[in-house]
């Protein structure tokens, strides 16, 4: 496969949810990412946009009640706690974007080898209730909606700071897909999902112990399996600085870890389907150069290069 420019997914409507105050969700860091990479050099026409997705579609994943309660605004105030945003039909509106972008992101990967998508990650959605800021499981929609294009293995590599149990739930029983997890153990969610491949780091843990884990894996999964794609969730919730993090690794290791998922992938020719995932600082510029850092890496596999905006 010849690598080309890794095609680039994004909506305005990302960031375009109104919150409370002081609420714990970075809800700009999506079109503060999308500035950024403008000033770094990228093209607006670089960038796809999705269409959403109809509710219907996502009966592949979730239980239809699940999704009409979610959609009609029916859905119990219990239950929207659980996720952790207050209902609106905005927040439904972005959600089915948002899914569509994951799908869309996948596709540009099949012809051009990397694509990222500057959303997604929403991996505690489960069949029927959502959880952790998440209320539609893109991962599991967009590798099922992969499956129903004729692939026939796929990685979910999840390397999100938290268990991606909603994802581990959906695919428990389709051998087709395979579910990894790096993650902190003592952390959310306290009652997890077995994936097909977890890896429970301590508090506290460093670069060197987190960049080996993540090696070790990928090679043993991308050795036994030879998915035809991988989807990665790239979270940078893994940061020394992330207030829900819990581990101690650096900007240059989230670099590092990014560069060394993407390369590994091309030098299989296996195409990569990546959405940044997690980050929670509350100082947005700082976050937003954590999540650029995805973009560095998949800039320098293709051999091309960003601006010194985005620094290691």
């Amino acid at each position: 496969m010849a690598l080309s420019a890794p095609g680039l997914v994004y909506h305005p409507c990302y960031s375009a949810l109104s919150l409370p105050e002081r609420h714990r969700y970075p809800i700009t860091k999506y079109q503060a990412l999308y500035q950024a990479l403008l000033a770094s050099g990228v093209q607006p026409e670089a960038f796809s946009t999705p269409e959403p997705i109809s509710a219907s579609e996502l009966n592949c994943i979730h239980d239809t009640d699940y999704i009409d309660s979610i959609c009609q605004g029916t859905i119990s105030p219990q239950a929207m706690r659980r996720i952790g945003f207050p209902w609106s039909q905005a927040l439904v509106d972005r959600s089915l974007v948002s899914v569509a972008g994951s799908r869309l992101c996948a596709e540009l990967a099949l012809n051009r080898g990397i694509a990222l998508h500057l959303s997604g990650g929403y991996h505690h959605a489960r069949r029927s209730e959502g959880a952790g800021f998440c209320v539609f499981n893109d991962l599991a929609f967009t590798a099922q909606s992969m499956l129903a294009k004729g692939l026939s293995k796929i990685l979910i590599f999840d390397l999100d700071v938290h268990q991606g149990d909603g994802t581990a739930g959906i695919f428990n029983a389709e051998p087709a897909i395979i579910t990894a997890s790096i993650h902190c153990e003592k952390n959310f969610p306290a009652r997890k999902i077995s994936s097909d491949w977890d890896i429970g780091l301590a508090k506290h843990c460093n670069n060197a112990e987190y960049l080996e884990a993540v090696n070790q894996s990928l090679e043993t999964l991308l050795n036994w399996h030879q998915p035809e794609l991988v989807i990665y969730d790239a979270g940078v919730d893994i940061h020394q600085q992330d207030e829900l993090g819990l581990l101690n690794i650096s900007t240059e290791a989230v670099y590092q870890r990014d560069l060394l998922v993407l390369s590994s992938c091309r030098n299989r020719n296996i195409p990569v389907a990546a959405v940044i995932g997690g980050g929670y600082q509350r100082d947005v510029t700082a976050l937003t150069q954590l999540h650029l850092q995805l973009f560095k890496a998949a800039f320098s596999v293709c051999d091309l290069a960003l601006r010194a905006e985005i620094k290691t």
